[in-house]
């Protein structure tokens, strides 16, 4: 009887394996943030734009125990709009004026996704999120660029499942939204861009 119960329980597993995960992945915001000085002088729209050439149809794949992908794991949401949306956010909380009229901040993401890492008796789920923000001044010119990296880190999981992957990803995109708007030089471009007007 109990080998029977492994068996069916086997079964189910594998079963999960080879269905297709489907999660939301939100952004839950991180510490509060202090406003910037000279802020709310500057104008800000946020735009989000789709930059992945890899995994934009998927965020994670599901792996068996040795290591082998199995099924797509795949965001229910828009994830750059996701992202863009809590960039414009969090702008807000440090005191910038979002609206229309004023600077673009244009959020590119080019990469976002969660590689299971098999271990002998647990794994972990490895988030990676990458993007290339832009600020176009009132003038229509191109006054910041950069790209920002970070990731996020799920450990000791049992299963590689969308709720795992879904963790590890919320994780990367908190960090990487903080990267962006925590960069002074960032910051400091919308003021002056706006200043150039």
């Amino acid at each position: 009887m109990r080998l029977l119960a492994i068996l069916v329980a086997s079964l189910g597993l594998s079963a999960c394996a080879l269905t297709v995960d489907s999660i939301d992945v939100p952004y839950q915001a991180g510490a509060n943030l202090s406003v910037v000085e000279g802020a709310s002088d500057a104008k800000v729209q946020v735009s989000g734009i789709e930059g992945r050439t890899v995994y934009k149809d998927r965020v994670s794949v599901k792996k068996n125990g040795y290591g082998m992908e199995m099924a797509d794991i795949v965001a229910s949401n828009d994830i750059p709009k996701t992202i863009a949306s809590a960039v414009e956010k969090e702008l807000s909380s440090l005191g910038y004026a979002i609206g229309p009229g004023g600077s673009k901040v244009e959020v590119q993401v080019t990469r976002f996704y969660n590689d299971f890492k098999i271990g002998m008796f647990s794994g972990d789920a490895i988030a990676d999120a990458s993007a290339i923000v832009k600020v176009i001044g009132p003038d229509g010119k191109n006054a910041f660029i950069k790209h920002y990296e970070a990731g996020g880190i799920e450990e000791n999981i049992q299963l590689t499942m969308g709720s795992n992957a879904r963790q590890a990803l919320i994780k990367a995109m908190r960090n990487l939204v903080a990267a962006i708007i925590n960069d002074k030089d960032l910051q400091t471009a919308i003021i002056v861009a706006q200043a150039a007007k």
